[in-house]
């Protein structure tokens, strides 16, 4: 182990010991925000990190070759960030109202020119010209910006000194502000296009942390979309591309930080 992560290591055992004693010591204790909880409304906000990556379900004649998948996704990190509005139900529940917009970026790639052996159509598809797939082709980088609103039944046990953990789910509407879905280019032209409106559910865990001023939140959450994204090429198309894929849907992993 080197001098550098020793330190580091050191060094974050210090904070943690010194954070926890501070929320958690009993001698001299005092409770920090004791009536913020019972507000029937409260705001705030919230940064998140986002680790995005696509479930991706194949077509077995265009999306398959030999058992091999011809289409693979990369996961990519993004942030985002938005507001809170909570409404305080009983002791144990809440409803909570959480929009936000989030930034992406992923890539997928279709290694699809063994499609070729389709050219000359069949009952399910009809013939096309092959074309020579160059980089440009096999690689889509799929930028999204969404607007996700997300309404979320919140369960939290009692307090414990200054913190109380909670569980989270609920569901999501999501506008992808990047979808294309409304272009007449398709992937001939480098265009991928997917869905703008789109429905997920989503399901969190965490502890909240009393300060004297605020309450901090660190939370994990999951987003997994539920309709398909996969908006299809246009007929004359090859069937390199949309064709290759039945379902396409984004899941999202998020550590979230909220401050109210």
């Amino acid at each position: 182990m080197n001098k550098f992560l020793l330190k580091a290591l050191v060094l974050a055992s210090v904070n943690i010991a010194i954070f926890a004693d501070a929320q958690f010591r009993t001698r001299n204790r005092m409770d920090r925000l004791e009536d913020f909880d019972q507000q029937t409304f409260s705001w705030g906000f919230y940064l998140n990190g986002n680790r995005l990556d696509y479930r991706i379900v194949l077509d077995p004649r265009y999306g398959m070759f030999e058992n091999h998948n011809l289409v693979k996704s990369t996961e990519s990190y993004s942030f985002g960030a938005g507001l809170i509005a909570k409404f305080r139900l009983n002791d144990y529940l809440d409803v909570r109202l959480e929009p936000g917009l989030q930034f992406a970026q992923r890539q997928l790639t279709f290694n699809t020119q063994s499609n070729d052996i389709y050219r000359d159509g069949s009952l399910t598809n009809a013939p096309f010209i092959p074309i020579a797939l160059q980089d440009k082709d096999r690689i889509r980088d799929i930028k999204s910006t969404l607007v996700d609103v997300p309404v979320l039944l919140e369960f939290h046990g009692d307090r414990w000194y200054n913190s109380r953990p909670y569980v989270a789910a609920g569901v999501n509407y999501i506008v992808n502000l990047q979808s294309n879905s409304d272009s007449q280019d398709d992937n001939l032209q480098q265009t991928f296009r997917s869905t703008t409106h789109n429905f997920a559910w989503s399901a969190e865990m965490g502890i909240q942390f009393y300060f004297n001023k605020f309450k901090l939140t660190p939370a994990i959450r999951g987003t997994f979309f539920m309709n398909n994204e996969m908006v299809a090429d246009n007929p004359t198309t090859p069937p390199y591309w949309s064709a290759a894929i039945s379902t396409l849907q984004t899941r999202a992993i998020m550590f979230v930080l909220k401050f109210e």
